[in-house]
Formats: structure tokens, sequence, C-alpha cells
């Protein structure tokens, strides 16, 4: 059951948790007092999980599969991994529950068998080139992506006389217009298909109950939506590049259409933002032999994690496909060649100066863009005022963390592991500040993620 030769950490295991109350509850069921009839074998661990039923509960997952850990559990929860399949784990990861070469019970090899065909099913049906499988009518489909065009157009331009009607009224009205106003806008730009625009105008609605200051911010974000109108509309004039940078951010969906590039990829970081409809978890990747970051997305429905899900500190040798689009990082993920293993690797860092320039330089690439992944070398958490900043520890620059980083535990875990020492720190470094995802002691010891 161990991946060349190492277990995961308990704080690999706890990263998969869908929530605070799972994790806290699969702590509870980490020891072996509740289970019975553990085992493992070939990259999977199984168990019987006393509850409060005469029956317990039969869990087993899969952690050998190179798209990460698969769960099934009989109890009735809707959480993925439940608390069940989480305690099962952090008696593996102990080294002290399931026995290995175990054969497994019936109930749990009818489900490591149908999971393993369907897998074999996807690779057989899958396109060797990664990319979806094209329309059955090319013209019909050109003709449908012109329709959505001119719908876009539309609403670009709608959405265009709106701000001005805004800038000749005077900012202090969209305070007194509230909520509203941009609501409206937001639907209209959904009927014109154009989600990005839709989701930057909600972003606006919230802006002037945001405190003080915000009709600065207020006139900054119309402007990058201004911005982005006009690319929309003038988006034949543009380098190819910068065009599909549009596009994207327009809410227009493309295919990882890049070469796909092999590497050992160390997971950085990963976390869930949710809305009432859709659960998306941001996985950062470095590549330790092209020295590069990629971004993973993958979505869940509303209430639901996605299901893939790669605990930091691993490393999976894969092959990965860029997203079009200038500055874009986004890859999709393409044939893997091992399960994701644990592995005493780091990124390298920079100083907090080269952090902010490298930001500075991939606006210019995309003016939309919020943050860049970067990982400083020598940082120190130090208290500024009301709030914190990571400073360098050989020099005399800094950067401030944002808000939300500000009142995040993850911060505290920070300075606990600093200690007032120079500590490596991944992030996301933007305009607003940095925001510390993960972290890494001066001296040997495992990655600590931070959110």
């Amino acid at each position: 059951m161990t991946q060349q030769g190492v277990r995961w950490t308990a704080d690999q295991v706890l990263a998969l948790a869908p929530d605070a109350v799972s994790r806290k509850a699969g702590s509870r069921l980490g020891t072996a007092g509740p289970w019975s009839e553990v085992g493992s074998d070939e990259g999977t661990v199984w168990g019987l999980c006393r509850g409060s039923g005469s029956k317990p509960y039969q869990t087993v997952v899969d952690v050998g599969d190179v798209s990460g850990p698969a769960y099934k559990c009989s109890c009735p929860s809707r959480k993925f991994p439940c608390k069940h399949a989480l305690g099962l784990l952090l008696l593996w990861a102990g080294g002290d529950g399931p026995a290995p070469e175990a054969k497994a019970p019936d109930w749990a090899a009818q489900w490591i068998t149908r999971r393993r065909e369907r897998t074999e099913e996807k690779k057989g049906t899958a396109d060797p080139s990664g990319s979806a499988a094209g329309p059955s009518d090319p013209e019909a489909a050109r003709r449908r992506a012109e329709r959505r065009a001119e719908r876009i157009t539309a609403g670009a331009t709608e959405l265009e006389q709106r701000l001005g009607d805004l800038l000749r009224g005077g900012l202090a009205g969209a305070e007194q217009s509230g909520y509203g106003l941009w609501e409206e806008t937001a639907a209209r730009m959904v009927d014109a298909q154009a989600p990005g625009l839709a989701a930057r105008v909600r972003e606006l609605g919230a802006i002037p109950s945001s405190g003080p200051g915000w009709p600065v911010r207020l006139l900054e974000e119309c402007a990058l939506l201004h911005l982005l109108d006009q690319g929309w509309l003038r988006r034949e004039g543009l380098p190819d590049g910068l065009a599909a940078t549009v596009r994207s951010r327009v809410g227009l969906s493309a295919s990882a259409d890049g070469p796909p590039v092999r590497d050992r990829w160390l997971v950085l970081a990963q976390y869930d933002t949710a809305d009432a409809r859709l659960t998306t978890r941001r996985t950062w990747l470095y590549g330790t032999e092209t020295d590069r970051a990629a971004l993973l997305l993958s979505f869940g429905a509303a209430g639901r994690a996605p299901e893939l899900a790669l605990p930091v500190g691993l490393v999976l040798e894969a092959e990965v496909s860029a997203y079009p689009g200038t500055g874009q990082q986004r890859v999709a993920l393409g044939k893997q060649f091992a399960p994701p293993a644990p592995a005493e690797i780091r990124p390298k860092g920079v100083t907090a100066s080269q952090a902010a320039t490298r930001y500075g330089e991939a606006l210019r690439d995309d003016p939309w863009l919020e943050s860049v992944p970067v990982t400083l070398e020598r940082a120190v958490p130090v208290p500024d005022g009301d709030s914190w900043q990571l400073a360098d520890a050989d020099g005399d620059t800094a950067l401030p963390l944002t808000p939300a980083a500000g009142n995040r535990p993850g911060l505290w875990r920070l300075v606990a592991l600093s200690g007032g020492a120079p500590v490596k720190v991944f992030g996301e470094c933007g305009h607003r500040g940095f925001t510390p995802l993960t972290a890494w002691p001066t001296g040997p010891g495992p990655a600590v993620p931070l959110c």
C-alpha cells in the first residue's frame, strides 16, 4: 500500500476532506478502535467501521489510481470522501492499520474491479490527442459559433452603454441604485452567452458596500471591464495569443490544444471556491524538470467537492497540455505514468521584489490577471499594523498579505512554522497582495498547507 515505498502523511490525507467538519470527524476515526477486517493490496485499502447501527460500514479506497484517490462507503453521507474514508486513510497513513498483501473481501473486490474496468474503457475511448471529439457537422458548429459571437457582441455593446451611463451620472449613484441594477445587467450578459462578462458585472455590484475607498475600486474594475469589452469588439485586430485570452475572459470555452509536456509535477497547493451553482477546485503544480507552474481546474456541483483530489506534497509523473491564451497557466491533465507519490521536492524561489516584477510582466499578456503563482525563497511573516506582510530575510522589501489571507487560520500556522526564522512560501501574488498557500521550513520537513 505504499507508493514508491512511502506512505502518505496525515496532513496529506486531511487535505482531501471536503470541509472542516469532515476533517474533525475523520480524525476521530483514524485509530484502530472502530475498525475491523482492515487490509490492503495493490493500491487499495478497505475495512469495516463500527457505527451506530447493527451493521458496520463497508469502506474501500483506491489510492493507486493515477487520477487520484477514489472512495466507496456504505454510509449515507453525500460527502466525498466521507469521514469513514478519511479515518481509514489516516489509519493506513499511520502504518499500523491495514495488513499488506491481504485478499480483498467480495464487497471490496467487486467495486475495485468495476472501477478499474471503467478506467480502462475510458482510456480505450479517449482521443489520443487528449482533445474533445469534434462535432459531427463542422458547418453547423461554425454557424453556432457565429451566432454566439453575435450575441456576445450585442451584449458587450450594451454593457459599454451602461458603463457610459454610470460614469456620466457619477459614481455616487452606484451606491444609491443598489445591487439590483447590476444583477439585471449580469442577467443580460448571461442572455448574451457571455458568462465571463456576467461574473465581472456581479463583482461590480458588491463594491459600493465594500467599505472606505470603494469609488476608486469601482472605477478600476469598470476600466478593466471596459478594456475587456473593447478587446472583444476589436478582437480581429489583436495578436492571436491576446485574442485567445480575451475569448477566455469573456467566457468562451476552449480545448487544451498545447503540445503535451511530460514532467514530474509536484502538487504545490489545492483549494476550493464555491458559489450557489458550482464548486471550483484549483490545484497548482510545479514541473520539477521544466521549472514552470501549471494550474488544474476541476468542478463539482454546488455543495459537492470535485472528484480530482491531489494532496499537497505528492508528485505525479504525467503529461499536461496548455489551454490557449497568452500568459495562461491553466492546463489539462493528460496521460499519467505512475500513481501520485510523496517526495522531498521543493520549488525554486524568488525574492519579494522579483515576485512583484513577475506579476507586472504577466499583466502585459493578460491585463485582467488577478495574480500569478510565486514561491518566495526566504520570507519572514511580520506584523504590519493591523495586517501582516512577508519580508525578505536577506533584503529590505516585503509583500503585504491580502486581507482574506490575514483572516485565515493558515496565517497562524505560517507564523508558528516560521517562529521568526525564514521559510519558503508558495502562494498567489497580485495587486491586492500575497496569499500564502503552502510553506516549508528552512530545514528538513514536509510541506505545510495553509489553505
